[in-house]
């Protein structure tokens, strides 16, 4: 029996975000500690491991656990011929256009996944209980395997796992498949979705789980404390905020916690700087892109005294009132390293 346009449309999609998965991480896992404040990261690919992975070893290596080389693990040679075999197996079912193709694809694809689950927590169960009993550090009764999806705490350490952009293109190709087999067993009908409907949907829940916010977060006044100097954040339109390449967000009080901030930690890869719009209570805006004037009588929290504006004009306006000059993010981040310097000279 033959199948609608719309399935085999969402075949070659599905060939497709499998093919795209081998370029990606499939899986992270995220490791939190207070002696390590921007966490470690170790990212599973299809044939691939990278991150954090030096580190993580070396501190496996205390309690006893095995330590982590991709030539350990058979999977990494098959993976990427399989995941290729599928999307040459969807490619084919979607030119040739049966039901029964489509139906094989499904199941089969469904059968492959529930394996690879399987695989994986089987290696986290060896993984975190197999241990040398010689160990330097030595708990009994502890194991420490990894949570297969979600949070789990190990000693000290926070452990979050969760699928990173290849596990999403692959979780993404195994919706589209089912998509068309619903399609073709009628079930999409009763909702009365047009082709156009559904593969929007789809394509939406594919391409959304597999994206992350790049935007601040909202400061939360007087809740939120600043991480340099632990002071309450009170006044919106003086904060400041920076997101690492990790994706840990530190908030401020005033910008120039933030500039010591980033100064004293100058070894964390810093993805973006944010601060509030002197104009606009409590409303952040691109750091690198925002006009400044500073001047005593601008009074921030912590005596950083200077204001960020949207646009020049708006500063050249303020700094026309207290006799100061409007600067960029460059000069701005020159004349901070010069104050910083100045007191550390009179320290």
């Amino acid at each position: 029996m033959k199948i609608s346009n719309l399935s085999k449309y969402l075949m070659f999609g599905a060939a497709l975000a499998l093919i795209l998965s081998l370029f990606f991480p499939l899986w992270s896992i995220y490791l939190d500690a207070p002696q390590y404040p921007e966490g470690l990261r170790m990212q599973i690919w299809a044939n691939n491991l990278t991150g954090d992975v030096e580190i993580i070893n070396g501190l496996n290596h205390y309690i006893g656990m095995k330590t982590l080389h991709v030539e350990d693990f058979p999977e990494f040679t098959i993976l990427p011929y399989l995941l290729g075999a599928f999307a040459v197996f969807f490619l084919i079912g979607g030119w040739i256009g049966k039901r029964g193709w489509l139906n094989a694809a499904f199941f089969l694809f469904l059968i492959f996944g529930i394996i690879a689950m399987v695989d994986f927590w089987h290696w986290e169960y060896q993984y975190g209980h197999d241990l040398d009993p010689n160990a330097a550090i030595q708990v009994p009764g502890m194991s420490y395997q990894p949570p297969l999806i979600g949070f789990k705490q190990l000693l000290n350490f926070g452990a979050f796992s969760i699928p990173a952009t290849g596990g999403w293109l692959f979780i993404g190709a195994g919706l589209m498949l089912l998509i068309g087999v619903l399609k073709e067993a009628g079930y999409l009908d009763r909702f009365k979705k047009t082709s156009a409907k559904v593969t929007i949907m789809t394509m939406g829940i594919f391409f959304l789980t597999s994206c992350t916010p790049e935007g601040p977060d909202p400061i939360n006044l007087h809740q939120d404390s600043c991480e340099f100097c632990k002071m309450s954040i009170s006044a919106g339109n003086f904060a400041a905020e920076v997101i690492t390449e990790k994706g840990r967000i530190y908030k401020f009080d005033d910008l120039s916690c933030m500039m010591h901030y980033a100064d004293e930690n100058d070894q964390t890869p810093i993805k973006s700087f944010w601060v509030g719009n002197y104009m606009q209570e409590n409303s952040l805006i691109d750091a690198t892109k925002a006009w400044y004037v500073k001047a005593a009588e601008l009074r921030s929290p912590m005596a950083g005294n200077t204001a960020a504006f949207l646009t020049q004009e708006s500063a050249q306006k303020v700094a026309s009132e207290f006799g100061a000059k409007v600067i960029g993010w460059n000069d701005l981040q020159a004349e901070s390293t010069i104050d910083m310097n100045d007191d550390e000279d009179l320290e």
